[in-house]
Parts: structure tokens; sequence; C-alpha cells
């Protein structure tokens, strides 16, 4: 959430506005450019300063300080104090870094809040005043926020973000020492994509609460009754370890914050069209509305920073200060009546100017880079890859592509190379014939189909020998029917053609291995991606790693590396042998893990001698090899040269196509 805008300033209401132009920062972004490190505060490109004046706020973060004196809150990323009374806003923290959700520590010495000001968001501790920032957690990959301190002060409870192959995401709450660490595990997330955060502790320590989705179907849904139940408030028994449901009815039940005095629960419901905060009786279990006119909570929606911004009570326990309707308010938590709590902050945001290209309108032709199924061939004088749904072959490094069919049978897809050289064997689809797997020769002679009956089918691979190829036939979907959808699995054929085998049913891009009496997959394993293999009967079944959230992972010939993609990005890696399931990943310190696409990389696959890894991104095509990467892989006198950073730069291997035009 790095906080240089771009084009306009969310939401406020501005009282006052002045554009002042500023340079970039040369010498910043010099610096950065040699260390190699990201710099959140560098300027991107042509920027400016746009500060004003306001008196609103949008999503605002409130808290009290313990002697009720001082309110802190946040204004688009950045943090201020005023008097509880209002009146003119202090900067405590500002810059392009994101900074959110302060949190006063039990002695009100310090505050706790959010910042991604290392590139990444993280909880972090200041003092009261503004002065000495210090990061807490130092996560790479999992955003931290939503802090929360322990009674004593030596500890803080945030949620930690977890995404698998989905975007959304779940969150887990984790507990940190001040001192830093990796933090510990709390609370375990339901699955990979029903969210959890917004955690609160009792005044005694005890008892963790925290909102939590409960929604039936196990997943995200895009369309969401928020008046049954999609959040329940969770309570955590830090002694015993036991969890329940504290907190569920219609409208859900988010944001808990707990009276000083324990006896009291602060929480916000939907009624109706409303979100309204509401309090629950801890002894007797009454629950009763108290303000309702609360903006729009995040209930139906992805709320990665909660539901509704945080708020807290008064340490006399008889007032809540909350945002609403842009404003900071006193809510008396008898009556209900709302006291405005002005302010006025003073905002200072840099702009950085939006990135445009011209446009040519309506050329006659158009580049083609969206390249699929990319695969070099075993000699590496030539590429194919599927494109406008036809294979398209080309000489390396400098050839003109050239459709390898003739014709227009139908969608061409997953093109792969016999060991010779000579043919390659491919899938098709027609809405006519449906699909099926197809052989040619490289120069477009020979064309065979090798499986009797219509089907879907993905992934043709040939054996070793070139004898035999391995497919995955998987069901219809909305756009190609149901029909034929049955007897899903991984089959073996002959190269010539005649009746499939069943050899598994599960699995996915399977392939052969060196001696060709295995074949690899990828499959589901314990809420991770496994590379598994089985023999050619399905049988002894051997699980030889697992991601995390991997999407490609490609044994070499020789299985002593392999190579993957997780997050777009590929990977080399040492592969080695335990006798259990190895754990690989981008972060993976107990063997060699080596990054070598900077921006992308897909369809990775190995030379037959296991020494190179190709790649593709777009139209562009890659390579590196293992002497390249790992100083203890080369296979030539003298010492080996490392490259330390990852690929940028590729071969063009695309091509240009005319672009239809309309006639009549």
């Amino acid at each position: 959430m790095t906080r240089i805008f771009v084009l306009m300033v969310p939401a406020l209401l501005l009282s006052t506005l002045s554009v002042v132009a500023s340079a970039q920062d040369t010498t910043t972004a010099r610096t950065e450019a040699r260390s190699g490190t990201w710099d959140v505060s560098t300027p991107r490109g042509p920027t400016r300063t746009v500060e004003f004046e306001t008196d609103e706020g949008t999503w605002m973060s409130v808290d009290v300080s313990p002697d009720g004196r001082t309110l802190v809150f946040d204004i688009l990323g950045d943090i201020y104090a005023m008097p509880i009374e209002g009146g003119e806003a202090r900067l405590l923290l500002g810059g392009n870094a994101y900074h959110t959700q302060p949190r006063f520590s039990p002695d009100g010495r310090r505050i706790a809040y959010t910042s991604d000001r290392d590139g990444m968001d993280n909880l972090w501790i200041m003092d009261a005043g503004g002065a000495n920032p210090r990061q807490v957690t130092k996560e790479r990959e999992r955003q931290v926020n939503s802090p929360v301190w322990t009674p004593d002060g030596e500890y803080l409870i945030g949620r930690k973000h977890f995404r698998n192959t989905r975007s959304l995401g779940a969150g887990e709450m984790w507990l940190y020492h001040l001192t830093g660490g990796g933090g510990l595990q709390m609370t375990p997330r339901r699955n990979w994509e029903q969210n959890a955060g917004e955690p609160n502790l009792s005044p005694d320590g005890r008892y963790l609460y925290y909102s939590e989705d409960i929604s039936p179907g196990g997943g995200f849904q895009y369309n969401r009754d928020v008046h049954g139940v999609i959040y329940a408030i969770q309570r955590l028994d830090r002694i015993t370890g036991e969890k329940e449901t504290f907190l569920r009815g219609a409208g859900g039940s988010v944001r808990p914050q707990m009276s000083p005095d324990g006896r009291t629960l602060a929480f916000i419901r939907r009624v109706g069209l409303k979100s309204v905060l509401f309090l629950h009786d801890m002894e007797s279990g009454r629950e009763r509305p108290l303000f309702d006119r609360l903006d729009h909570d995040q209930q139906e929606a992805w709320a990665i920073f909660g539901t509704y911004p945080h708020f807290a009570w008064m340490p006399n326990g008889r007032e809540i200060v909350i945002w609403a309707e842009g404003k900071l308010w006193r809510v008396d938590a008898g009556s209900g009546q709302a006291t405005n709590i002005p302010f006025r902050a003073q905002v200072s945001q840099q702009i950085a100017d939006a990135v445009r290209f011209r446009q040519e309108v309506a050329p006659d032709r158009f580049d083609v880079k969206m390249l699929r199924h990319v695969s070099v061939s075993p000699d590496q004088r030539q590429v194919v890859y599927s494109a406008l749904g036809k294979l398209w072959i080309r000489a390396l490094p400098d050839g003109t592509p050239r459709r390898v069919t003739r014709g227009d049978s139908g969608w061409e897809i997953f093109p792969s190379w016999s060991p010779d050289g000579r043919t390659l064997v491919y899938a098709t689809w027609s809405d006519s014939e449906m699909g099926a797997i197809r052989t040619i020769r490289s120069d477009g002679r020979g064309a065979r189909k090798v499986t009797p009956a219509p089907g879907h089918y993905v992934e043709p691979a040939f054996s070793r020998d070139g004898r035999q190829i391995v497919y995955r036939r998987v069901q219809g979907d909305a756009l190609r029917g149901n029909l034929y959808s049955r007897d899903r699995g991984i089959y073996l054929v002959s190269a010539t053609g005649g009746t499939p085998r069943l050899v598994a049913t599960e699995g996915s891009s399977p392939s052969f291995n060196q001696a060709g009496d295995r074949i690899f997959l990828t499959a589901p394993e314990q809420e991770r991606t496994a590379l598994l293999s089985v023999d050619l009967t399905g049988g002894m079944r051997t699980v030889h790693l697992t991601s995390e959230a991997g999407t490609q992972i490609v044994p070499s010939p020789d299985g002593r590396f392999v190579a993957l993609v997780e997050r777009f990005n590929a990977y080399l890696a040492a592969l080695p042998q335990t006798g259990q399931a190895v754990q690989i990943g981008p972060n993976t310190r107990d063997y060699p893990v080596r990054q070598i696409s900077r921006d992308a990389g897909m369809y990775l696959h190995w030379t037959p001698d296991g020494q190179r890894v190709y790649w593709s991104h777009g139209p562009e095509l890659f390579h590196r090899d293992l002497s390249e990467t790992f100083a203890f892989a080369s296979t030539g006198p003298g010492e080996a040269v490392v490259r330390e950073r990852p690929d940028s730069v590729g071969v063009q291997i695309g091509f240009q196509a005319d672009f239809d035009r309309p006639t009549g």
C-alpha cells in the first residue's frame, strides 16, 4: 500500500487545496539503483506535491491514550495526534510510506502501527511523539497488520495474511515479541480464502477476540448475504487454548473492542442497510444498538485491514471514540448520544504522474505477444508455441515464425517435441469434432490423430524413447460443454495410435522420467502443490517435494535439480533425496534455491542433458544454464561464472499479424 497516489486523492472533503510542483529526487533514485534495494520513499518518475487542509477523513483508525488526553489517528497513510477535545492535529509520521492503524501502548509511551516502509506491510513501533520508529516484524512474503498490545507491553498481536493460488488469502492471529523474531501462531486459518482479523484482548490479556468469516461453502463468494451470518466474533483462551464462537447473529458480528473494565464488548453489526455499533453485556449476554450512523462496513468485501476501522473506549469506560461520516465522534455508552470531535489536519501527499504511451489508432498489423506452451526443440535450434489458436515454429535465434499445420482444424494447443526433434504432439479442439491428441512432423507433414474417441485433452508428452504418449483427459466446462467429460485422468497411448490406457485419476502436467518407467505429475497434497510420480500402472506413488504456491514443477532429466514457477516467477533448485517429501519455495534456506526470472516466467522445460532450462514471458524466450546458477553445478574446466541477478532480457520470438477488419 505504498502511498504515492496516481492521478487523484481518495475521497476527502478538501477545504483548502494547493498544488506545489516538485522535482524528482534523482539523488535518492541513483542511490537506490546502486544498492539494488527498494526504497518506498523514493519518487517514481515525475511527481508533484499536493498540500491541503482537511477536517474530514476516509476510513480512519483512531485510538485513545491511556490517560484519556490524546487521540491518535490516520489519514491517507499518515499518522496524527491531537488533544481529546479536538483542534489542530499534529503530524507524527508522514512521507511516502503508508502508515496506518496506530495503537497506544499500555503505558502510553509508545505507539504501534502498520507500515509498508520496508516494502511490505509490517508492524512497527515509535515513541508517542513520533520519534524513533522501529520495525518489529520483518515479513517478506506475508503482510502483517492490525497491531494490538498485550497488557504487559512486551508483545504485539497482529493479523498475518496468507495467500496461496488466489490473491484473496486468509488471516491468522500471530504473537510477536517487541525485540523481533518470526512470531508464534495463535489462531489457524480455516482455509485459504475465508478471512479473519481485527484482534482485540481482554483487559487481563487472557482472552483474544477476533472476527472470522464462518459462512458456509469453504471459500470466498462474490454474492454473499450480509443479512445472514458472514462474520462471527471468536474467542481464544490464551491459557487453555480453547476456542469458541463468542458472538454471532443476523447481520454478522465484527470489530470487537472490549471495555477497560472487561464488562462490555463493543462490536459492529449490519442492520438493514446500516452498519450499527452494538454493545454486548458480558454478564447477561444482552445486546443493544448504540450508534447507527457508521459508514458501510466491509463484510461482503475482502477486508484485509478489517471490516471497519479501529475504534477505542475512553479510559473511563463510559464513552467510545469512533470514526463515522468522515468525522471523529465521542459516543456516550449509556445514551448513544454522539458528540463531534473537530479536527484540522495539514496533509501533504506526493503524487506520481500516470505513465502513458502514445497509441496508434486502428493499425494494419499488431504484435502477437501472448505465446502459450512455448517449447524449445531437443537440439535447441527451433521453438514451437501456440499463438492465435495455432501452432507456430521458429528457427532460433532469429528465424521467421511459420504455421506448422495447414487449414483451419480448430484450436491447436500444448505442443511438445519428440526426443529426436522430428515430431510434435499436441492437443486440438473444435466445436464440431471436439478434442483430440495429434502428432505431426515439424515440417508440417505426416499429421495423425492418436486418440480414438472425442473428448477434452491437454498436456501431451512423448516418452523418452518416443514410442508412447502420456496426456491428461479433463472434463468440459461452460465454454466447451460437458459432452465426453467422463473417464478423466492420466492416460498412455501408443505414438502411432491405439487404445489408451488409464494410469492415474489424479494429477496434471504428466511427463516421463529419464528411465521411462515412471511418470511425474503435479497434484494437490495436504493443501500444497506436490511433485509426485507413479509407475506406468499408476502404482508406487511417491511424493518428491511440495510447494505452498507452486504452479509448475519440472524435475531435470537426471532428477538432481528442479525448476518451478511460484507466484509467476521462475526458480531453479537442487532436488535432495531424503526419503520423504521435501518442501520448496522462494525462501527455502535448507538447500540451494535461486530465482532466475526477474519479472515472470512460464512454460519451464529442460534440455535433454539437463544442463539448461528454458522459459518464456510473453513474446520473449529465456534460458539459464545450471553452471550459471550454481557454482557447484559447473561441469566444465575452470572456475564457474555465476550470474547473481535474475534474467530480464530474452530473445524475441513473437511475430506480427494482420488485424481483422470488418467488411460489407
